[in-house]
């Protein structure tokens, strides 16, 4: 049977989507809203950006132990429910007269919180609802939709604020999340009680999926890699809004259009990658993906108002474009080499430290934007993220002509001689 035609999948399908869109969406109207409402400084445009992606840092890990330990249906819907709640309470508080960067920072953080289990949980929750062999079609058609929002959601949330207000935006994106929650409701299949399992501790689960990506070296140069450019990545991420609005001069609306140039690169370097993997190889576009981007990320901070505004669109095309193939090379790579039984905890890792490093990075953008200006920043981001690359040459990637298999790699996660004639 077509998904288009399975019940449950759609709604399911529906209520993502328009996760993903209030997601996107608000992450670009929050600094909209403290830099236009309550001209938030550097620093505090920082704090904000932090809060949003805090999340990463402290529950990743634990997030898809506890998935996997409860109702995936009712996670997703108290977190709608929350966000839904947490978003409207800005523009309540706007119109009182009690907005504060502080309730803004709650907010952004507790949204984060509620989306890291919402994600976690639609990715488990879907093979409940599909039979094994639709798996594929319907992890292809969810992803769509995230690619669709990742696009469109920055350009919408400009928008949105130039329309309606940047506080009134985020009355439409918490409404987006009751229809998110409401379609969640409209599933018919009830979700079995999921087996409580005794003798292990969660800490020990989580220890090995960490142990298995530290103690291989070609998975150990990918996260440090992920790490070293998500770092520097939200780094200039906190200081772009900023620079786009009061150092290049440009409306809620072209912030939005600029921040979306990204996205659309992204969809046209998912579109082509493999036919970079067949010139160059899976494992070569790794590396060569991110040290291409370079000269492009040197690009943003030379922008300037005026015609030189291009500047910043032709950089980010290249580093959308660059970081997609990237990406989509590595996630391939690494699921190829892990076993089964620690794909879960080996991509829950990863993402611990790759996406737990966002934070961080937000801070210290935040810092360096009071210190050494929004411009200078970039600068420093540029540099960061173009030399990211370099954990990948000092490791094996750098010299592998294939992907290797789980069976070239131990249990404890070191490489061991493929059998001859592979």
């Amino acid at each position: 049977m077509s998904l288009f035609r399975h019940h449950d999948f759609r709604m399911l399908w529906a209520s993502d989507t328009i996760s993903q869109f209030g997601t996107f969406v608000g992450q670009t109207v929050l600094p909209l809203v403290a830099v236009t409402v309550l001209a938030a400084t550097p620093f505090e445009m920082g704090l904000l950006t932090a809060a949003e992606t805090a999340a990463f840092l402290l529950i990743g890990l634990p997030a898809g132990v506890w998935v996997d330990r409860m109702r995936r249906r009712t996670l997703m819907v108290r977190a709608d429910i929350v966000r839904a709640a947490l978003m409207l309470s800005i523009p309540v508080a706007w119109w009182a007269g009690a907005l504060t960067l502080p309730h803004m920072i709650v907010v952004g953080l507790l949204v984060g919180v509620c989306t890291v289990f919402f994600d976690v949980s639609y990715q488990s929750y879907l093979p409940t609802l599909v039979n094994r062999d639709q798996l594929l079609d319907g992890n292809a058609k969810l992803q769509a939709s995230q690619q669709v929002a990742l696009v469109s959601g920055p350009a919408a949330g400009g928008g949105l604020a130039t329309l309606i207000g940047a506080a009134n935006a985020t009355a439409a994106v918490g409404l987006g999340f009751v229809a998110s929650w409401l379609f969640l409701l409209r599933i018919r299949k009830v979700e079995p009680q999921p087996e409580r399992k005794t003798g292990r501790r969660l800490r020990d689960e989580v220890w090995e999926g960490l142990k298995f990506v530290f103690h291989n070296k070609m998975l150990r140069a990918i996260a440090l890699t992920g790490t070293t450019a998500g770092f520097f990545f939200q780094m200039e991420t906190a200081a772009m809004v900023l620079f786009l609005a009061k150092d290049l001069h440009l409306s809620a609306a072209q912030v939005g259009l600029v921040l979306a140039v990204g996205g659309f690169s992204g969809a046209l370097g998912a579109v082509t990658s493999n036919w970079w993997y067949r010139k160059i190889g899976n494992a070569r576009a790794i590396w060569v993906s991110l040290l291409a981007i370079a000269p492009f990320e040197l690009l943003i901070p030379l922008a300037q108002p005026g015609w030189m505004v291009w500047l910043i669109v032709i950089g980010m095309l290249g580093v959308g474009y660059g970081v997609t193939v990237h990406n989509i090379a590595q996630v391939s790579f690494r699921q190829s080499i892990c076993p089964d039984r620690l794909l879960g905890r080996m991509n829950a890792s990863m993402r611990f430290m790759i996406w737990g490093a966002f934070p961080l990075g937000s801070l210290t953008g935040g810092v360096l934007g009071e210190l050494i200006t929004v411009r200078g920043t970039l600068w420093v981001a540029a540099a960061g993220l173009s030399l990211s690359w370099l954990w990948l040459i000092f490791s094996p990637i750098r010299t592998a002509v294939r992907t290797p298999s789980p069976t070239t790699v131990d249990p404890a996660g070191h490489e061991q001689p493929a059998p001859q004639g592979q």
